[in-house]
């Protein structure tokens, strides 16, 4: 065990340690190491002094011995996720095993280490830290407060590793022209991790385009990608620029990639490789600068066996893949989305909501959220439009989430909070086409929705027109 001083590099952000061990001698040895580093640090004997600690001292990082008198590290654990969503915290242990790694990380600790103590390891461990918290530091202030980006979730808010590895991908992979397949289910933000890569490459002042490949009639598709010229086909009174051309020099997001229809993944593979496309009716081709992000929630290797997408164009789009999990496997950061999504809607509904009552906080922790973080906003949304005090409590969650089904005298407002949004919207849409008599375009314009958004809704709630 080392106990020489180390020459700390120099810190992206000053951090905050908490280093919590019942050995008085780990502590000397401790202060010892850590008196030449640029770390704020304060020490515990047990899990009680460090919870107390922690009231004055916001420490980024917690590391703790796992068997001490009063409060063991598995309950200080706990106490920490449930207080502190932001610390990283690393488990030491003293007979290292692959079970003890698994329970460590299953608990929701970032790493864990084994007695006796390599300061060494923990140094590195600390120095890598730092770089993550510097980088979550930086998409924050990017993907929270960039008002360049109007998009209708301008949030990725995670501390699961998971999370840092997606954020490490978006900065390796921005400053690049290669093809990015971002795979993951309904829900998980996989058009803002795609805004995020163009708002941090040098394309950031081009456009930005997205196209849901599943909301476009294939016989349309290839007009929409390539364009067409002036009677190119029945109907083609003027000349179109297609998403390609008017996305040139910047970046063209192919949402549900899985939908594209064989032909036209065919002629778009012959602009991967080429760089040039040709409006139809056109006998000229045209050089096309644009980045292609795509997205998907289906298993592409899969729709290849089925032979509905082909093998060489699912190659030449999965070039650098990103898979965003679910929200059920990343527990750690469904308080953190919570709490942002309390405050974003307790400001825009005029409310003020200070406060997440324990029940209702354990209420979504434990819920699997088959929705993922677009289910959740559409929870927390509800929840504060129906919340009268500074508290949110579980009564202003959704019934669904109560405890027992609700009773014969629940009033009016407790009906309506029983209603899903996605409810809400369905009908909403309904009464508008309803009322435009199914006239697209000016029901896309009455809800304040793009045409293409609408399709996708009406698709979404398998919505009719009555004959």
């Amino acid at each position: 065990m080392s106990t020489t001083p180390h020459n700390w590099p120099s810190l992206p952000t000053k951090l905050k340690l908490l280093f919590v061990d019942d050995e008085k001698s780990l502590h000397t040895l401790f202060f010892q190491i850590m008196e030449s580093s640029d770390i704020e640090f304060k020490t515990a004997f047990d899990g009680l002094e460090a919870l107390s600690i922690l009231t004055s001292f916001p420490a980024d990082v917690v590391i703790t011995d796992i068997k001490m008198p009063r409060m063991d590290g598995i309950s200080l654990l706990k106490e920490i996720q449930k207080r502190y969503t932001d610390i990283f915290t690393i488990l030491i242990t003293r007979s290292p095993s692959i079970p003890d790694a698994v329970a460590s990380i299953k608990t929701g600790a970032h790493d864990y280490l084994s007695k006796p103590c390599d300061f060494e390891e923990i140094r590195c461990l600390i120095d890598k830290i730092a770089q993550h918290k510097n980088l979550l530091e930086q998409n924050y202030l990017y993907l929270f407060k960039d008002q360049r980006k109007n998009n209708r979730f301008e949030n990725i808010i995670g501390r699961d590793r998971s999370m840092f590895e997606i954020f490490e991908k978006i900065e390796a992979v921005a400053s690049t022209d290669a093809t990015v397949l971002i795979t993951g289910e309904t829900g998980t933000g996989k058009e803002l991790v795609a805004q995020a890569i163009h708002y941090k490459s040098s394309r950031k002042k081009r456009p930005f385009l997205e196209l849901n490949c599943g909301t476009i009639n294939e016989a349309l598709m290839g007009s929409e990608l390539f364009g067409h010229e002036k009677g190119a086909f029945t109907g083609a009174a003027t000349m179109k620029k297609g998403y390609l051309e008017m996305a040139d020099k910047g970046t063209l997001f192919l949402d549900e990639i899985g939908d594209l229809p064989l032909p036209v993944q065919v002629s778009f593979l012959r602009f991967l490789q080429e760089g040039t496309a040709q409006r139809a009716g056109s006998t000229t081709s045209m050089k096309v600068d644009v980045r292609i992000v795509c997205a998907t929630n289906k298993s592409l290797k899969k729709l290849v066996q089925e032979n509905s997408f082909r093998e060489d164009f699912f190659y030449r789009v999965n070039v650098v893949p990103i898979h965003i999990p679910p929200l059920r496997e990343r527990a750690a950061d469904i308080p953190l989305l919570v709490n942002h999504f309390v405050e974003k809607y307790s400001a825009k509904l005029n409310k003020n909501i200070s406060a997440i009552s324990k029940a209702a906080m354990e209420r979504l922790k434990t819920y699997q959220w088959p929705g993922n973080v677009k289910e959740l906003i559409n929870v927390i949304e509800c929840a504060v439009m129906f919340c009268k005090g500074s508290t949110l409590k579980e009564s202003d969650l959704p019934v669904s989430f109560h405890p027992s089904p609700p009773s014969e005298t629940d009033n009016f407002t407790l009906q309506l909070a029983s209603r899903s949004l996605s409810q809400a919207e369905s009908t909403l849409i309904e009464t508008v086409l309803e009322e435009t008599g199914w006239n697209l375009k000016q029901s896309a314009r009455l809800l304040d929705i793009a045409q293409e958004t609408l399709y996708s809704k009406i698709k979404k709630y398998d919505l009719k027109r009555e004959k």
